[in-house]
């Protein structure tokens, strides 16, 4: 995916697309350009998907809180 950026499920900040790539189950792959607001949902680093804020605060390790 051509302009896509990772971000690590266990500290939040970007990393490099190498990185992302060699930790798949760490690291969510964030489309470039205008994101809407999702209002502090959680997303599986594994999955990819939205998953419920109770999972997402038991699992920090392996999932994004998105802003």
């Amino acid at each position: 995916m051509a302009g896509s950026r990772y971000r690590s499920a266990k500290s939040g900040r970007y990393v490099t697309s190498k990185h992302g790539k060699a930790s798949p189950s760490t690291t969510v792959r964030e489309a470039a350009g205008k994101s809407g607001n999702t209002g502090g949902a959680y997303r599986s680093a594994i999955s990819g998907r939205f998953v419920t804020a109770k999972h997402g605060k038991s699992n920090p390790g392996t999932t994004v809180r998105e802003k």
